[in-house]
């Protein structure tokens, strides 16, 4: 099980962080889509070391909306609204790096009164779960394109749900199944939103609306 829960939450970590270097678009939606094949392989580890079979339907619901349905939308609004490079220039690649480790010594620090409190092979990797939460916003406040941006929504609800399952062993199953769908529908919508962008001022770069401020 150790090696199970190193392998998932080390790919949930890496997946955000190189979030951070990478320009393309089409490759952000690629990473998320393994950052949710990773989160489902940690619903199931934790269903095994807690013997709670429920937690395997959650782990297929996962798989299928945050490794597929999910980084597909994002993908195609990508490709429909033209955009297939984040410009920000916020943050350099490199400083991106130096932030996400940063913001993930961060995680760690505040996250060990949790850990000392409630002592177990869980909950000790359960401050890679704040640690996404933190990346989740920075890539939110660091990039321009309204997918890059959806793309950090995303990451920051799954830093949420990492922490809910490392934490408490998982949550029932029709609330893990709300807050998911409540996440589909806001990329949906946000898609819509991201087309007429397009359409309307051709661009989704949120910066360059400047319209939008009269």
């Amino acid at each position: 099980m150790a090696q199970a829960l190193a392998l998932t939450t080390g790919l949930l970590l890496l997946t955000a962080v190189l979030q951070l270097w990478r320009r393309s678009l089409s490759g952000s939606t690629s990473l998320l889509a393994i950052q949710g094949a990773a989160l489902a392989g940690l619903v199931i580890t934790v269903a095994i070391a807690e013997g709670a079979p429920e937690l395997f339907a959650v782990a297929l619901l996962v798989l299928a909306l945050k490794a597929a349905i999910i980084p597909m939308l994002l993908h195609r609004t990508a490709l429909k609204t033209g955009g297939t490079l984040e410009t920000s220039h916020r943050v350099h690649p490199t400083a991106g790096l130096l932030w996400a480790a940063l913001l993930t010594t961060v995680a760690f620090l505040a996250a060990r009164p949790l850990v000392s409190a409630s002592p177990g092979p869980l909950t000790k990797v359960a401050p890679v779960g704040l640690a996404l939460v933190l990346l989740g916003f920075l890539v939110l406040l660091t990039r321009h394109q309204a997918v890059s941006q959806l793309v950090g929504f995303v990451i920051l609800d799954n830093g949420i749900a990492t922490v809910a399952f490392l934490t408490s062993g998982g949550v029932p199953l029709i609330v893990e199944i709300g807050v998911m769908i409540d996440v589909l529908f806001v990329v949906v919508i946000l898609r819509v939103l991201a087309s007429q962008m397009r359409s309307v001022f051709g661009a989704t770069d949120l910066d360059d609306l400047t319209e939008l401020r009269d």
